[in-house]
C-alpha cells in the first residue's frame, strides 16, 4: 500500500503548485477563447476549448516530467518532447477539421477550428511554462474574435446575420415571393 501512495505522491521536476497553476491557467486561457464561440452558440464552444486547452497543457507538463523520469533516464531511451508538440497539433487539427463543414458553396466552421487549435497552442504555452506567450495569444484571439467580427460587419464584409447567430434563418415564403425569418424548430418541422 505503501508503494501506491508513493507513486501517487511521486517527486515531480516541476513542483506540483506549479504543475496545478499551469493547469488552471490553461483552463482560464481555454475559456477566454472559447467564451465569443460560446456566445455565438457555434458547435465547439466554452467547455470544448478548455478541454482542448488543458489536455494540450497535460501533454506539455507530461512531456517534461518524463524527460526527468528515472526509468527512463538509460541510454536507449530518447525522449523528443517536441514530438507532443507535433501530436497535440496533429491530434487538435483532427478535431477542428471536424467543425469545418462546405455546404451550398460556403464553408463553415473555420473560425471556430482555428479556435480551437490556438487553444491547443496556448495549453501547450502555458504547460510548458511560457506563460506570457499564451496570454498574449488568448487577449490577440479576443481582438480577433470580438473586435475584427464586428469591424466586418461595421464594414460591410459580413452580413450582421452571419456574425450574430441569431438562431435562426430565412426562408423564401413561396406563397407570398417574400424573405421571412424561420427559427430552428421551424426548420425541424419541414
Amino acid at each position: 500500500m505503501n508503494e501506491i501512495f508513493a507513486d501517487i505522491l511521486a517527486d515531480t521536476q516541476t513542483p506540483y503548485p506549479v504543475i496545478f497553476a499551469r493547469l488552471f491557467g490553461a483552463v482560464l486561457l481555454g475559456a477566454m477563447i472559447g467564451v465569443e464561440r460560446e456566445k455565438r452558440q457555434r458547435p465547439a464552444g466554452l467547455r470544448t476549448h478548455i478541454l482542448v486547452s488543458l489536455a494540450s497543457a497535460i501533454f506539455a507538463v507530461v512531456a517534461i516530467e518524463s524527460v526527468h523520469m528515472k526509468s527512463l533516464s538509460g541510454p536507449e531511451v530518447r525522449i523528443d518532447p517536441i514530438r507532443v508538440v507535433e501530436a497535440v497539433t496533429a491530434g487538435v487539427a483532427f478535431l477542428a477539421a471536424g467543425m469545418i463543414v462546405f455546404s451550398k458553396g460556403e464553408v463553415k466552421g473555420l473560425t471556430t477550428g482555428a479556435g480551437m487549435w490556438l487553444a491547443g497552442a496556448v495549453g501547450l504555452s502555458v504547460g510548458f511554462g511560457f506563460w506570457l506567450i499564451a496570454a498574449f495569444a488568448a487577449v490577440a484571439s479576443l481582438v480577433v474574435l470580438f473586435v475584427l467580427g464586428r469591424l466586418e460587419v461595421a464594414l460591410q464584409w459580413k452580413a450582421p446575420d452571419e456574425f450574430y447567430n441569431t438562431g435562426s434563418t430565412s426562408q423564401k415564403n413561396e406563397d407570398a415571393g417574400e424573405d421571412r425569418p424561420r427559427d430552428r424548430d421551424d426548420i425541424r418541422e419541414r
